[in-house]
């Protein structure tokens, strides 16, 4: 199979995740900025989702250009990626939701866990998918020199994990862990896109 369909096929995926995410954000009742009060919890949780997914895309985008043919292994990867990156729409609106004028759950310890949980699913899939690559280049291709040790790549999961014990103690806690996450992967990471330009 050749890679540009399948980067064809999940940038598409990609696309209408954050799609059904931004249909999470309802027109407020009110016509004054006390109105946008109660949706901010919906439209933090819909910024942090969206940068994940724009992490996600651009770091797939590099991979798979880097990637020189697509076996089995690498598909079956992807769709594994792409199953918990569509989860993302409902751990984003579960996170942020406020049910009711009485009752609210945004931010509180099973969404906030269950947000991290596949945080963390994402990125041991991203990881699989990363490895199922190498394995079709060789451990001594330029890609795998290129990661290298991956500080950050296995550095991810263990924060998650943290963030997710710390959601049942203080989710607020939990929700800093997984900006901070975030901003880390924002601070763009040239070590594949070096290999794709050579």
């Amino acid at each position: 199979m050749e890679k540009n369909r399948l980067e064809a096929f999940s940038d598409g995926v990609l696309a209408i995740i954050i799609t059904i995410m931004v249909l999470e954000l309802k027109v407020p009742e009110g016509t004054d900025w006390a109105a946008l009060k109660p949706l901010l919890p919906v439209f933090l949780s819909y910024v942090l989702s969206f940068i994940y997914i724009g992490i996600y895309w651009n770091n797939h985008h590099h991979l798979l250009k880097a990637c020189r043919r697509v076996n089995g292994g690498i598909m079956w990867a992807n769709l594994h990626l792409l199953f918990w990156l569509s989860l993302f729409p409902f751990v984003t609106g579960w996170l942020g939701e406020t049910p009711g004028e009485n009752s609210e759950n945004h931010f509180t310890p099973l969404p906030t866990a269950l947000y991290g949980a596949v945080l963390l699913l994402a990125a041991i899939a991203y990881y699989i998918l990363q490895w199922r690559i190498i394995a079709g280049l060789g451990r001594d291709s330029k890609l795998a020199a290129s990661l290298g040790k991956d500080w950050k790549g296995k550095l991810s999961p263990v924060l998650y994990a943290i963030g997710i014990a710390f959601s049942f103690v203080l989710p607020w806690v939990a929700g800093c862990i997984y900006v901070f996450v975030a901003l880390v992967w924002l601070v763009p990471d040239r070590r594949i896109e070096c290999v794709v330009e050579e």
